[in-house]
């Protein structure tokens, strides 16, 4: 198979879709790789590392798509790579489709098979593609959030971990999945005052044994977020419904009342955002202020520590990058149920049913568009 890396276009985006260690593994077993040059220079990975694990480097992002039979990237399509897709190639990235309708509408169009990373499943429930970002972002969350509480940021001019005779910060972590955990971990280490708010009640009792009086554990319900968002001195989004549009957990009239300079990051903002105030933001202009309140709400989070988290995705995309290359699209899916959770669109179907009813769009299940008997 030959496939293509192209450069990430995306404001402040430096990640690459493939290290040299993946392109050797590749590269060994006969396949080609197509890396464009200048892809991993941001992280010092140069087009010489690169030539020396087998890529073969082109000048532009046009020959990649050209050239390739399948495209690995890390962020979703930009307009203009869209318009380089080619019906029947392969992509495989972070889509994040639900909040896009204009996106989705070019992946069908172009007639590509969509394979998004943020859908992918592993055998114990979990998304192991998304993990590994989830991770960084998790803890990036509080770095960012105790950074937007210094006043030239705009915030409250509040240490997160206060000092002896003045109390640390109340950091609220809505969502006790990996991004949740993360952060709550951050923020522990920073002695801040945290509390972690989801509705599984097992996965609470799973914080508690993990982390025990340390941190404090709350059922989910309107009254709760509500209670303790207005407490808050940060506030951390990390609600995940894979593939879905992330709810709406807070609304504008909570975030007036919240405290003034206090924070809000917006994990979930890649997947629309779990506040009504919020909306994407960039590395380049990463905040913004509604009600007196910080907003930090940049959609590649992990994207400002670009090395470690290229590394970090590499190691989970690389089994199933492979597993693409040696059996085909087609194949790969109909062996590995998990790899075929991550389908999303497939030659001008919508394959994933978050994204059509967070789009209102019609869809067909991966296993009927594959021609499969179960």
């Amino acid at each position: 198979m030959k496939i293509g890396v192209p450069k990430e276009i995306k404001n402040n985006e430096f990640r690459v879709g493939m290290i040299p260690a993946v392109v050797r593994e590749l590269t060994t077993r006969g396949h080609r790789v197509f890396i464009e040059t200048k892809a991993g220079d941001a992280i010092d990975l140069s087009d010489e590392i690169y030539a020396r694990a087998g890529a073969t480097i082109l000048p532009t992002a046009e020959e990649i798509f050209a050239e390739a039979d399948m495209i690995v990237k890390v962020k979703e399509p930009q307009p203009q790579e869209i318009k380089r897709l080619k019906p029947g190639q392969t992509l495989f990235t972070y889509l994040h489709l639900a909040p896009d309708p204009e996106q989705t509408k070019g992946l069908l169009n172009a007639g590509v098979i969509g394979i998004a990373y943020e859908t992918v499943t592993d055998a114990r429930g979990g998304l192991p593609l998304l993990a590994p970002m989830s991770e960084v972002a998790g803890r990036m969350s509080i770095q960012a959030g105790a950074h937007c509480l210094e006043m030239e940021a705009g915030g409250r001019g509040q240490l997160l971990g206060g000092v002896p005779g003045v109390p640390a910060a109340r950091v609220v972590v809505l969502g006790g999945g990996v991004v949740g955990t993360n952060a709550a971990r951050m923020a522990m280490g920073l002695e801040a005052y945290v509390t972690v708010l989801d509705v599984s009640l097992p996965r609470l009792y799973e914080l508690d044994l993990q982390f025990g009086a340390m941190l404090n554990t709350i059922y989910s319900t309107i009254d709760t977020i509500e209670e303790h968002v207005l407490a808050a001195d940060l506030v951390v989004g990390a609600v995940l419904v894979p593939g879905a549009a992330a709810p709406r957990l807070i609304t504008e009239n909570m975030v007036r009342q919240m405290k003034k300079g206090s924070v809000l990051v917006d994990v979930a903002i890649d997947q629309g955002g779990c506040s009504e105030t919020s909306h994407p933001t960039t590395h380049a202009n990463p905040t913004y202020k509604l009600h007196d309140v910080v907003h930090y709400c940049v959609a590649n989070m992990p994207g400002a520590v670009a090395r470690t988290s290229t590394f970090a995705l590499n190691n989970a995309t690389l089994p199933f990058v492979v597993a693409l290359a040696e059996n085909g699209p087609e194949g790969a899916m109909a062996q590995n149920p998990h790899l075929r959770a991550g389908l999303n669109v497939y030659k001008g179907t919508l394959t994933y049913k978050a994204v059509a009813d967070a789009q209102k769009l019609p869809f067909r299940r991966a296993e009927e568009v594959l021609g499969l008997s179960y």
